[in-house]
């Protein structure tokens, strides 16, 4: 079966970093683009960053943008989210997803690994 597996997550200071890894496993299909979203209480799912899989194009919603980085490594089927500068207000749960080829939507997610930003 299709599975996204996260790990990275923990707990930093402001002004620190985190790198968290999604790796995807199980696919019969191609993958258009990989995401990365986060939910903190309260507050509806947001738009963190994505990436092409087939050319590496990358795009960042606003509040992390000069932030946040998204790669990926196609040999190992992983994605990457490279967090620099935290703040308080990236606190969330952050979930990779997978939208296929195929469908065109984000039907695939991962279980979510905690981020805590916190002096």
């Amino acid at each position: 079966q299709v599975q996204l597996v996260e790990s990275g997550g923990g707990l930093v200071q402001p002004g620190g970093s985190l790198r968290l890894s999604c790796v995807m496993s199980g696919r019969t299909f191609s993958t258009h683009y990989m995401g990365w979203f986060r939910q903190a209480p309260g507050k509806e799912r947001e738009f963190v960053a994505s990436i092409r899989w087939n050319y590496g194009s990358t795009y960042y919603g606003d509040s992390v943008k000069g932030r946040f980085t998204i790669s990926r490594d196609g040999a190992k089927d992983t994605v990457y989210l490279q967090m620099d500068s935290l703040k308080t207000g990236d606190t969330a749960v952050y979930y990779c997803a997978d939208q296929p080829v195929t469908t065109g939507r984000y039907d695939y997610w991962g279980q979510g690994t905690q981020v805590t930003v916190s002096s």
